[in-house]
């Protein structure tokens, strides 16, 4: 009778392996032997945290500045870090200067609902402003002030890095694309912004705080939203 070789320094290479190394997980197969767990990705996350802080002390250190001056708070942004979509609105209003926190009370509502129309949950997309300080009176931002704030935005896309820039607002858009025209001419058209050598398909259309002043616009605003929900199921997507 032929007896069947176990090989029992396998198996204990294999057990030795999975308890020296619990980072790694060992497979019994020719190659790719060692598969890296979710540590990897909670170090990327962790390191994005890091990159958003620095960048706030960064704004915060900003002298001679009458937007930081007269507001009460440093309005960075908000949501998953990891989001494959970021959303840019033009500057903090009142609300938000209070809270420090991005479209709150009536803009946030309503911006709530837009993005519910296309199945998407606004905690599961990134927010954040062109300005980071309230605008006086909620003026809008100069093309002074924009440019100013631009250097940090365009560095908080690079953190966050995602597949899709919404640019809500003519400050938005002049602040990412440069672009300093009526945002009726610009807004529903699919552009490409190079950022670090890393291109970003932009899509621009009306800040909800306009739509609130004018609804006889939200109209357009459903056409943007909908080739924003196109744009997503072409690049497949998860949200």
């Amino acid at each position: 009778m032929t007896k069947k070789v176990i090989n029992q320094k396998g198996k204990f290479d294999e057990e030795l392996i999975n308890t020296i190394e619990p980072n790694f997980v060992f497979k019994n197969k020719p190659i790719n032997r060692f598969n890296f767990t979710d540590n990897d990705e909670d170090e990327k996350q962790n390191n994005k945290a890091k990159l958003i802080n620095n960048l706030k002390k960064q704004i915060n250190s900003i002298e001679n500045c009458n937007l930081k001056n007269n507001s009460q708070n440093l309005v960075l942004g908000d949501g998953n870090i990891n989001s494959s979509i970021m959303l840019i609105g033009e500057a903090p209003g009142i609300e938000e200067d209070k809270s420090g926190m991005p479209f709150k009370g009536e803009i946030g509502e309503l911006l709530n609902k837009m993005l519910l129309a296309i199945n998407i949950k606004r905690k599961d997309i990134y927010c954040s402003y062109a300005i980071n300080f309230r605008p006086p009176e909620d003026r809008k931002p100069t093309s002074v002030e924009v440019k100013r704030y631009s250097v940090f935005l365009k560095e908080h896309i690079s953190i966050i890095n995602p597949k899709i820039v919404i640019l809500m607002g003519s400050s938005a858009m002049e602040a990412v694309t440069g672009i300093n025209t009526k945002i009726s001419s610009e807004r529903g058209k699919w552009k490409e912004v190079i950022l670090k050598n890393k291109t970003y398909p932009v899509m621009i259309t009306f800040n909800p705080s306009y739509l609130i002043r004018f609804p006889e616009n939200k109209k357009y605003s459903w056409e943007d939203l909908k080739r924003i929900r196109q744009k997503i199921q072409d690049l497949k997507i998860n949200i």
